[in-house]
């Protein structure tokens, strides 16, 4: 049987000289000529969420499946730990404990808890037997430390609620060495409970040390879980700075209008509100 890594025993992830997990540099992806991310460099601490937010189209989906290794950059350079990582598909970006979290969270509805976290990474007794004992052991080990309340272990996980669906996938996304989580809109269509456990599934993240990238349209989730917030306009970075050092009209001038906090006048923020 395949050992199962516990979180407490895994070695501390690589860190560049300046104390990042990530880094992304210069990286630029065109279709057709259209410029959707266009020369924008990023970067990620160790327990550290760094919202990213923008307009449709602005480009911070297409930089996250560049990390992800969805998308392949035209140029620019990913660094993991300092070092030039090469990621051109999904398992080379898990390799280096990249994970992604969809908002459509892409489980199999029909199987339970542990069956979707150790999806295509089953552990097998001597005999090739799934060995369900032993994933569902883990599973709830694993659940322990990310939402004690969560008890639907055998449950497919049609039925379960959409927060603890979030947290079957977390789950899912970390069990495997994950030190770099890429979290897609993971409120979106909750209510406000669901809401709230999902926000609490972050924050435990953080503490354990994982990087979150964190997309998402809902300014009160940037502003309630992030350490810094990125905006992106048009595929270029307008401007990356502390969550505690700009406020929620400011993050919306960057985001409308791709200006950078002190070059908005509040008649410019007055005029698209009244124009949406």
């Amino acid at each position: 049987m395949t050992a199962v890594p516990d979180s407490a025993e895994r070695p501390a992830p690589p860190l560049s000289p300046e104390g990042y997990l990530v880094e992304m540099r210069d990286i630029s992806v065109s279709f057709g000529g259209v410029h959707a991310v266009n020369e924008v460099s990023i970067n990620l601490r160790p327990g550290e969420v760094l919202g990213l937010v923008g307009g449709n189209g602005a480009g911070k989906s297409t930089l996250m499946k560049v990390l992800s290794g969805a998308q392949i950059p035209d140029s620019g350079d990913i660094l993991i730990g300092g070092q030039v990582a090469t990621i051109h598909n999904p398992r080379d970006a898990r390799s280096y404990g990249i994970e992604c979290i969809y908002q459509t969270l892409a489980l199999a509805d029909n199987l339970d808890a542990s069956a979707n976290v150790f999806l295509g990474r089953e552990l097998v007794q001597r005999t090739g037997v799934l060995d369900d004992a032993a994933m569902e052991d883990a599973t709830r080990r694993l659940m322990k430390r990310l939402n004690p309340r969560f008890q639907n272990f055998r449950s497919a996980v049609e039925s379960l609620s959409g927060g603890q669906r979030q947290s079957v996938a977390i789950a899912r996304a970390i069990q495997f060495n994950a030190t770099i989580l890429i979290m897609d809109e993971p409120t979106a269509a909750l209510g406000p409970a669901e809401t709230a456990q999902v926000r609490d599934l972050i924050r435990q993240l953080k503490t354990e040390g994982l990087g979150i990238f964190l997309i998402s349209h809902d300014i009160h989730d940037v502003f309630d879980l992030a350490d810094r917030i990125s905006v992106m306009y048009h595929g270029r970075i307008v401007d990356t700075l502390d969550k505690d050092k700009v406020t929620t009209d400011e993050v919306l001038g960057m985001i409308i209008l791709g200006k950078k906090p002190g070059e908005v006048t509040r008649e410019e923020l007055d005029a698209f509100r009244i124009a949406g």
